[in-house]
């Protein structure tokens, strides 16, 4: 049973949201913030002004019916409008200017939040259920990984006192060779009708799936490992040679590789190429959906599927279309699950992740499947 948000779990959700986000710059001065470190990444001061100005956007200008702080600022904040290369050449706000627009914006949601409805027989399908407010803090989560994306290139330890990686990275899951069979039959994929979900996640709908098996556990380290000796494969992102092991580069801290963790930062085309030579493939999206109840290691990253990035029978854009609608064809595979640093609240079984097969920076693992025998 779905239980509609109301104004105070939402302005408890808003909050807990931004306290994560401004933890996660905290180890962080204002020239780091400011940094480039590459063209498929916003610099995170980008990032900090694009989570404020999309809040103003939907919940005080479109909620409320406010006018915005800086006029049209909101145009350098646009995602599609401004590709990620040239972020950090952009007339956006810095520094003290910065922390004070996402404090400002953050005190008028709030003020306008007072007076909303957002019970479940609101007729307006953006506040009802809480729709527009559950999708803002949806967004901010998210940010936050594509953050935590960049934070991986540091070149100085990102929390010098801790030094501890351990938060850094997916659980061990060890060597599992056990297979999980999904028995033929018919499925019901996609989110239900109640509760939030976005748009490319419905309707729901039933799919027919021959047998298969699927992996009850990621691929590890030790088995990319295995396959890089035995093939010359490239290593994944943030790998180096460590005498005649691997150790991993990232957040400014060099720690060996550990042999029972989900291998992290491989592309789709190093995930199809180790899918064959091990003699299996990639399972598609709703084979993964169908299998999810039984899977193990779940949340230490994204896992690729053979599936493009499509519509569902019945797809309707809302709000907008630019947040699935523009991205539907073949250019952009499908990941589904969570990665270690997916918040909880956004990590659901019809969640769709979708990225370009090549792209490496996200926190994207394996799990194979093949026909069941």
């Amino acid at each position: 049973m779905t239980t509609s948000p109301t104004r105070q779990s939402i302005a408890t959700l808003l909050a807990e949201a931004r306290e994560r986000t401004i933890a996660l710059i905290a180890p962080l001065g204002d020239e780091l913030l400011n940094r480039v470190y590459s063209e498929l990444l916003s610099p995170l001061a980008w990032d900090l002004g694009h989570i404020a100005n999309f809040e103003e956007l939907w919940l005080v200008q479109t909620v409320g019916g406010r006018a915005p702080l800086h006029g049209d600022l909101g145009r350098f904040y646009d995602a599609i409008e401004n590709p990620r290369k040239e972020r950090g050449e952009l007339p956006i706000l810095r520094d003290e200017e910065l922390r004070a627009y996402m404090a400002q914006v953050r005190e008028r949601t709030l003020d306008v939040l007072e007076g909303v409805d957002v019970g479940p027989d609101n007729p307006d399908r953006l506040l009802r259920e809480g729709f527009v407010y559950e999708m803002l803090i949806a967004h901010e989560l998210q940010h936050q990984e594509t953050m935590l994306q960049l934070l991986q290139m540091l070149d100085v330890p990102y929390r010098p006192a801790e030094a501890d990686p351990e938060a850094f990275l997916p659980a061990p899951v060890g060597e599992g060779e056990e297979n999980v069979r999904v028995e033929a039959g018919t499925y019901e994929i996609g989110a239900p009708g109640r509760g939030f979900a976005y748009d490319n996640e419905r309707p729901r709908h039933a799919i027919d799936l021959a047998a298969f098996e699927i992996d009850r556990t990621p691929v590890t380290n030790a088995a990319y490992s295995a396959y890089m000796a035995a093939t010359g494969a490239e290593p994944p992102m943030y790998w180096i040679r460590d005498g005649d092991g691997w150790a991993r580069t990232a957040m400014g801290v060099t720690v060996p590789v550990d042999p029972a963790r989900p291998v992290v930062h491989v592309s789709w085309d190093e995930a199809e190429a180790y899918a064959r030579w091990a003699g299996r493939r990639l399972p598609t999206e709703f084979e993964w959906e169908a299998a999810r109840p039984r899977l193990g290691g779940v949340g230490g990253a994204w896992e690729w599927t053979s599936s493009d990035f499509l519509a569902y029978p019945g797809f309707e854009a809302f709000p907008y279309d630019e947040y699935s609608k523009v991205f539907f064809g073949h250019t952009y595979k499908v990941l589904r699950g969570a990665s270690w640093a997916t918040h909880t609240h956004v990590a659901r079984p019809s969640f769709r992740n979708w990225d370009l097969p090549q792209r490496r920076q996200i926190f994207a693992g394996i799990r194979l499947a093949k026909e069941a025998a």
